[in-house]
């Protein structure tokens, strides 16, 4: 009998295609694991990581084959996020924001399929999605994807104001990411910016900017609660020159591009609360493990015989598998064809889905904490880490209140949810999702 995979306790539907894929990615996983405590400690994504994901051909994880990649899509990127987190919430959470960069090619590609592009504005879009493609599939670079800004608007998730502006031969970008991953690491960064002779969130331009360019450094170092080695230090850019071949600048070419997104509006926010179901699934196995191998001097018992630790070990389970059902039925929302359901409702279904997820990954932590007791009660241990590490699912992106507050208004209110905007677009009402503002809607980058 074959043995099962990690991605299998999330995925055990799995095709043939899927499993070898998942293969893949459970080789690597013994030497991801083994850098994670001391990746933890320091705070820095371990620069052998980019070599082993590289040599796995895992960065082109979700890339089509024709383009160097091994052709995933959304089913493998869920499972691969889930089963990096068992190991290494960090190396998963920058794995995810290198895959995530995928759909700028992917989107483009599609909106030109469906006859969103005109005749003119066609060659550029291919050009650019097909620049990102190759990047991460045949040349297999390593793309850090940034549009989050520390600036917020109350109509959106995502504000965006770094700016782009025309100069000959390309464009000067400036401004301030405060959220993505693999900065300072990453070979080239996927920058978000809006031009700014163009009005509104037609706009919005994507940028490749080189790691290189001595007019971007990264922001500020992360010394945050969780997620501590996945280089998060966010992106400053002065004056940072993006020659045209590095660009997508058609007007309304970004915003049509997230029209054939399936869910959120680059489409793969779902794999993000993978990881935490994964740092759940990862602890609570150490947790079990450890009380099952410890015994009582007097009885010789597993230390998890006890009324006390079995009450948690029900608590557990129960709650693991609710963030496993969550996380499937979203996955199957958003990756199913034919689709289930339309994509307001997948929206919907993910706007209650990612707090369910990450709250329930939190509680598994907390109950492995409580099983392995004081002595279990390490930093640098995977209880230290996990505890903090599922802390920053209840605020990464959205917390569950917000998920909620958005989905009461979308059902009560009929009202589409802005996950985007422009600082032009401040003190404008929310779209009602017939605009092209509307595409941008439900997620953040």
């Amino acid at each position: 009998m074959t043995a099962q995979l990690t991605a299998e306790k999330l995925l055990p539907d799995m095709s043939e295609a899927e499993r070898r894929r998942a293969e893949r990615v459970e080789a690597v996983l013994p030497a991801i694991a083994a850098a994670a405590a001391e990746a933890d400690e320091l705070g820095e994504f371990p620069p052998g990581h980019v070599e082993i994901l590289a040599e796995s051909g895992l960065l082109g994880l979700v890339v089509p084959e024709e383009y160097g990649g091994l052709g995933g899509g959304l089913r493998d990127l869920a499972a691969t996020t889930y089963a990096l987190g068992t190991v290494c919430g960090s190396t998963a959470l920058a794995f995810f924001f290198h895959c995530s960069a995928s759909s700028r090619g992917m989107l483009p590609l599609a909106a030109l399929e469906a006859g969103l592009y005109t005749e003119e504005e066609a060659p550029q879009i291919r050009a650019f999605a097909e620049k990102v493609l190759f990047f991460m599939g045949r040349d297999r670079k390593l793309l850090a994807n940034f549009a989050s800004e520390a600036v917020k608007a109350s109509n959106a998730n995502v504000l965006i104001r770094t700016s782009a502006t025309r100069t000959e031969g390309g464009w000067l970008l400036d401004g301030e990411k405060s959220f993505g991953c693999l900065s300072g690491t990453a070979d080239y960064y996927l920058v978000t910016a809006k031009r700014d002779d163009v009005e509104g969130v037609d706009g919005l331009s994507l940028f490749l900017v080189d790691r290189r360019s001595e007019a971007a450094r990264p922001r500020t170092k992360w010394n945050g609660l969780g997620m501590r080695a996945s280089a998060n230090d966010g992106l400053v850019m002065e004056q940072c020159f993006v020659p045209d071949d590095l660009a997508l600048t058609v007007p309304g070419g970004f915003t049509r591009a997230t029209q054939m997104s399936r869910g959120s509006w680059v489409g793969n926010q779902v794999a993000i609360a993978a990881i935490y179901a994964g740092i759940a699934r990862g602890v609570w196995e150490y947790a079990l493990a450890r009380t099952m191998a410890a015994t009582f001097a007097d009885t010789g018992k597993p230390i998890a015989s006890s009324p006390m630790h079995q009450v948690l070990i029900g608590e557990a389970e129960e709650t693991l598998a609710e963030a496993h059902l969550w996380l499937r039925r979203q996955v199957d929302l958003e990756a199913s064809d034919p689709p289930i359901l339309p994509k307001p409702e997948v929206v919907q279904s993910w706007k209650l889905a990612k707090g369910a997820i990450c709250e329930r990954a939190f509680t598994v932590a907390s109950l492995a904490l409580k099983m392995c007791g004081t002595s279990g009660a390490l930093m640098d241990n995977i209880i230290g880490r996990s505890m903090r590490d599922t802390a920053m699912g209840l605020v990464q992106a959205f917390p569950s209140e917000r998920g909620k507050l958005d989905l009461a208004k979308m059902v009560v209110e009929n009202e589409g949810w802005q996950g985007l905007t422009t600082a032009d677009n401040l003190g404008k009402p929310a779209s009602n999702g017939t605009t092209p503002a509307a595409t941008a809607a439900a997620g953040t980058a």
